[in-house]
């Protein structure tokens, strides 16, 4: 089986219709104001209302209060929730069960020590995320989708008890090294196929997705 790949923070219908028919296994939807990928639910539902069931749809979300998770499955009927902030494992506990859904935990990646903090996720959530931190002294940095690349080799030898994604600036000319120092089975890219923040590239959609195909995993 090739390495399954998520597209996020998609707000248009073309880059939507690119992942879907170059065989993206996850959408992923940005519902986070401060982003340039955040999107608006009722624009959300009709941009997913066509993709085939074999396509999950991810909602992303930073520190959510549960009303807007209410508000955004009122309009998107998402298969997963994906919790990129400071939420606690207890905040993604409830989450889980108050609405039903499927949780992505994103966690922050610098050095070795982070991934001690995956652990506490392993019972509350359905799949963690690694994902690049950004370094304190950069300017305007998001919780995520901000271009940066961590030390693969860390991952090395680690185990988890629930399936993990890699992200973190992964672009089609690097997911293949990436995929093969990780051990990733699974792989999330955003800012790696855009033109400009919030701005996807089909052809580059395209050629991450290409990219994968063709990884031996």
């Amino acid at each position: 089986m090739s390495v399954q790949g998520k597209i996020c923070g998609l707000s248009d219908q073309i880059s939507v219709d690119t992942a879907v028919n170059n065989g993206a296994r996850f959408i992923g939807l940005v519902f986070y104001p401060p982003s340039p990928r955040n999107i608006d639910p009722n624009l959300a539902s009709q941009l997913v209302s066509k993709i085939p069931t074999n396509v999950d749809k991810v909602g992303l979300f930073v520190d959510p209060e549960d009303a807007l998770i209410k508000t955004v499955l009122e309009s998107v009927k998402l298969d997963w929730i994906q919790l990129h902030g400071s939420e606690s494992p207890d905040r993604v506990r409830h989450i889980r069960q108050k609405f039903d859904t499927r949780i992505l935990k994103a966690i922050k990646i610098s050095d070795q020590s982070d991934f001690e903090a995956a652990k506490n996720y392993e019972n509350v959530a359905d799949m963690l995320l690694f994902d690049a931190k950004a370094p304190k002294h950069m300017a305007n940095a998001l919780p995520g989708g901000n271009g940066l690349v961590f030390d693969w080799r860390i991952m090395q030898g680690l185990e988890f008890s629930i399936p993990w994604m890699l992200a973190g600036g992964l672009t089609a000319e690097n997911v293949a090294e990436a995929v093969k120092i990780s051990g990733a089975k699974f792989v999330d890219t955003s800012s790696g196929v855009e033109i400009e923040p919030g701005r996807k590239d089909p052809a580059a959609i395209t050629a991450f997705l290409t990219a994968l195909a063709v990884i031996d995993s």
